[in-house]
């Protein structure tokens, strides 16, 4: 992680200065798909999604997401194309409300609660107060490098009640999208695979091994 003034490896290779980080150049809330992003476990509806915003707003405390009856939250994030995101920022609640951790899934969508509790995380992230959003958590640079579709699992806070969270930041670089991922992303959100054909697959008239 790296806080303002210095500058980090984040592994594989890569090494960013904060002016790259920071610049709203590689901030990936605008490249998020509104029409399928939902946040599972959040108080009110529509407010999971409004804590993406530009890293200039981040302090902005009339704009944030509490969980419901317990700590857990579930954010599914698909983009509007491929993405490489370098790192993550965090801004949770003041003390009792504060996240403890995060679980980073890639490529998963429709992710549910049960889902990401038994499921291994494409990374862990154990999360320290940071309510100026200075840290950065770099990301594994070979596990996030094509990602259309993200899902954050927060599963604890300190006080084990309630998970609030202000402002999340997601920082890479946008490509354009694959449509063979797209295909296949709408079908994992939309089919029942009892009555629906896969669309990679209808064509060619059999079932991908």
């Amino acid at each position: 992680m790296a806080g303002h003034g210095h500058s980090h490896s984040c592994g594989g290779g890569c090494d960013h200065s904060l002016q790259y980080e920071f610049s709203t150049d590689f901030s990936l809330h605008t490249r998020i798909n509104d029409s399928t992003f939902e946040c599972l476990g959040e108080e009110v509806d529509g407010t999971g999604r409004k804590v993406f915003k530009n890293y200039d707003d981040r302090m902005e405390k009339e704009t944030f997401v509490n969980s419901d009856c317990d700590p857990e939250l579930l954010f599914n994030i698909p983009f509007t194309g491929n993405v490489k995101i370098f790192s993550i920022i965090i801004i949770g609640g003041e003390d009792d409300e504060q996240p403890t951790k995060v679980k980073i899934f890639k490529n998963t969508p429709g992710l549910t609660f049960d889902d990401a509790q038994g499921k291994k995380a494409d990374q862990e992230i154990d999360l320290s107060p940071d309510p100026k959003g200075d840290l950065q958590y770099p990301l594994k640079a070979a596990k996030f490098s094509n990602v259309f579709h993200l899902s954050l699992f927060f599963p604890s806070s300190v006080g084990e009640d309630i998970s609030k969270v202000y402002y999340i930041g997601l920082r890479g670089e946008f490509k354009k999208a694959d449509r063979d991922q797209v295909l296949v992303a709408n079908y994992e959100l939309n089919a029942n695979p009892a009555d629906h054909k896969n669309p990679l697959t209808e064509s060619s008239g059999h079932q991908i091994q």
